[in-house]
């Protein structure tokens, strides 16, 4: 039985993450660790390839099926092939085929092997025709991101930006990244400057120098959204600093970077789990910045700090993360509409405890890397209504990304980067 270590690398990741609701960017790494370069690349290309492309590729084995219910992993074996005969160029049909059987025989389901090898077969054939109930159905399909979700853009965006926003998530992005207090300074040749955060590179292909400099701490991957939130946060001689929602510590390591030079301000980095502030903490010492001090506290339900005792306050709340689907492309199929009723209360219970250790004068700032208005301005607008004593006020990134109502955010579609929202307060 014969099958290339990526396709079972690929078949091991996608069933943890239909299994588990484990995310790609936390596995990929595990799985492909001891992988070939050449192998690496094709689990990466399968795995997320797939992941852009499910609701189509399900689509096309109802259409060979007839609905037939499938075996788990039988339907993630055809998945695989699927994706290789009809959108992968470089990959010859028979080793497809093969080894998507074969993958069948490994996942110890051996009776499904002739039905797998039929499948496949027809789909080098066979075109099929689809045919849809409406424009959101085709979206939908095309795109592969659930209906409920089209349908949620729409009455937000239009349909043709919606469109537009769909498609660009299932691009893959070029790569974001900023140099570590490790490096000299010095980006690699094939990297550009980002023309609207200082310090963020980026570059069109990631290739085996970038991989190398990443696992040498000279570089730290973090999308261009990323770091114009953690940009935005100001430090003053003496101030004192908190991330609420500190880890995996991207933003918080960039603005200990930023401001290294300080040598009397205080960084506190908090989160709710142990092993979350263990790994940030291994993110500090990787990117050679100054270690923060590391607090575990349930943010939704109180901070063990007293009322108004830091200048500069960041809420990067947990959110649905929609505005992260070109990087986390399972996002949309782990989401329901219930999720928007109650994410947001978690958050606005965030932002409320923060609020509380801001001092007079101090500036509190609330991002998501959410598209949706329930996560975002809806939150804001309950968090000023009850507390009188903040002012809304023009975050501190480029006006670009400013909208009417004082509000900053960036789109996939329209600014080649991750979607994330900033609005940002300031105490009376």
């Amino acid at each position: 039985m014969k099958i290339s270590p990526a396709r079972i690398a690929a078949f091991e990741v996608l069933s943890k993450i239909e299994k588990e609701k484990a995310f790609s960017s936390v596995l990929l790494p595990q799985y492909e660790n001891d992988l070939s370069p050449k192998d690496k690349g094709l689990c990466h290309a399968l795995t997320l390839g797939i992941l852009r492309n499910l609701i189509g590729l399900d689509r096309v084995i109802s259409e060979f099926t007839k609905d037939k219910k499938l075996d788990p992993a039988v339907r993630i074996a055809l998945r695989i092939g699927l994706y290789q005969l009809l959108l992968l160029d470089k990959v010859p049909d028979y080793s497809a085929i093969n080894e998507s059987v074969n993958l069948v025989q490994y996942a110890k389901k051996t009776s499904a092997k002739g039905f797998v090898n039929a499948i496949l077969r027809r789909a080098t054939r066979e075109k099929i025709d689809f045919r849809f109930a409406d424009e959101l159905e085709r979206i939908s399909v095309e795109t592969s991101h659930p209906r409920w979700l089209i349908e949620k853009w729409v009455g937000q965006f239009g349909i043709e930006e919606t469109e537009e926003l769909a498609a660009a998530n299932n691009e893959i992005p070029r790569t974001a990244f900023r140099m570590t207090s490790r490096s000299d300074g010095s980006p690699p040749s094939n990297a550009s400057m980002s023309e609207f955060v200082e310090g963020c590179f980026t570059s069109e292909n990631i290739g085996e120098d970038l991989f190398a400099m990443a696992e040498e701490g000279l570089i730290y991957f973090q999308d261009e959204a990323s770091q114009m939130v953690a940009a935005s946060v100001q430090i003053a001689e003496g101030g004192k600093f908190l991330d609420v929602c500190a880890a995996p510590g991207s933003k918080a390591t960039l603005i200990g970077f930023k401001f290294d030079r300080l040598d009397s301000k205080l960084i506190i980095a908090g989160d709710l789990h142990y092993q979350r502030l263990h790994f940030m903490r291994g993110n500090f010492e990787a990117q050679g910045v100054e270690p923060a001090n590391f607090v575990q506290y349930d943010a939704v339900e109180s901070l063990p700090f007293g009322d108004q005792s830091f200048d500069t306050v960041l809420v990067d709340a947990p959110c649905s993360g929609t505005g992260t689907i070109r990087h986390n492309p399972e996002i949309r199929y782990f989401l329901s509409p219930g999720d928007l009723d109650d994410i947001p209360l978690k958050q606005l219970a965030i932002l409320q405890n923060a609020s509380k250790v801001v001092k007079s004068g101090g500036r509190l700032t609330y991002s998501t890397c959410s598209l949706e208005p329930e996560e975002n301005e809806a939150v804001c607008a309950r968090f000023l209504s009850a507390n009188t004593d903040f002012q809304k006020v023009k975050p501190n990134v480029p006006d670009k990304f400013i909208d009417e109502n004082g509000f900053a955010h960036t789109f996939p579609n329209r600014d080649n980067m991750d979607g994330f929202f900033v609005a940002s307060f300031e105490r009376r």
